[in-house]
């Protein structure tokens, strides 16, 4: 089975059980691969995340589709986990359904004349040219879009707050 083809069984399986697949990261090597799954409820927020239940029970489902796969079958590792505080934004539609929100985005290349590392507020995702390009206000208050091709990752940030 293909990469892409498992990729898809896996993100079919974890929607049927009513959760999104915010991510799915290889690891290991080929004769022991690392699966890691990332889920989340659809729409979440803060307060209505995933519990140990909920990945205990989308591991399960996983393991069955994964024993049936003659490339990974006995020898796969498989995490499954919630997206955490800095949930990884993967898909499009992350950007819209995060806009308002502080961001880390790491690049292939330098970004926005900055550095392969720029924080901001996610303004948004906006298609120009038929180029998606991610909207972000910098600390400085400017506005500065980053082509989308050009992120290897990005995440939403966590700040601690201290008590005074």
């Amino acid at each position: 089975m293909s990469e892409y083809a498992l990729e898809d069984r896996l993100e079919q399986a974890v929607e049927a059980l009513g959760y999104e697949m915010v991510e799915l990261e290889r690891a290991g090597s080929k004769a022991r691969p690392v699966l890691r799954v990332r889920i989340d409820r659809p729409g979440s927020e803060r307060s209505s995340g995933v519990t140990v239940a909920d990945c205990t029970r989308v591991s399960r489902a996983l393991e069955a589709i994964l024993d049936d796969d003659v490339e990974i079958a006995e020898r796969y590792v498989l995490e499954v986990s919630s997206p955490g505080l800095e949930r990884p934004l993967v898909r499009a539609a992350d950007f819209t359904r995060f806009a308002g929100r502080e961001i880390a985005l790491r690049g292939h290349v330098p970004l926005a004349g900055v550095g392969r590392r720029i924080e901001g507020l996610l303004i948004g995702l906006v298609e120009e040219g038929g180029r998606e390009r991610i909207r972000l206000q910098t600390s400085e208050g400017n506005e500065v879009d980053i082509p989308r091709e050009d992120v290897a990752r990005a995440h939403l940030l966590f700040r601690w707050k201290s008590g005074s």
